[in-house]
């Protein structure tokens, strides 16, 4: 969060929202939401140590939950992770869905 704020000059947000619905993981729960905004757009982005194949399909799920929240589009999704599981790449090319290894790799 720090570096993207400090590099890019954006407002970081971290949200914290229920999902009574189940949207997300499949039961009610608690979701996390990174969201960027710069210039008026809308870029939701995931930090970890590591990602695989069904929580790339998690983040997409978080996506959709924040654009059906807020009402607001999404412009770009990030996961910024520097271990990707293989088997997660061709998801995240699917779903439109940009993976970079480190944060300062992030084109603003």
């Amino acid at each position: 969060e720090a570096i993207l704020a400090g590099s890019f000059g954006v407002e970081v947000l971290n949200l914290q929202e229920k999902d009574p619905e189940g949207e997300v993981f499949g039961r009610p729960d608690q979701v996390e939401i990174d969201v960027i905004i710069k210039n008026g757009l809308v870029i939701i982005c995931e930090l970890k140590s590591s990602i695989s194949k069904a929580e790339m399909y998690i983040f997409d799920r978080k996506v959709a939950f924040y654009e059906k929240r807020y009402q607001r589009s999404v412009n770009r999704k990030i996961v910024i992770s520097p271990m990707v599981d293989a088997r997660a790449l061709p998801v995240a090319q699917q779903l439109g869905i940009e993976v970079y290894s480190y944060a300062d790799e992030v084109q603003a």
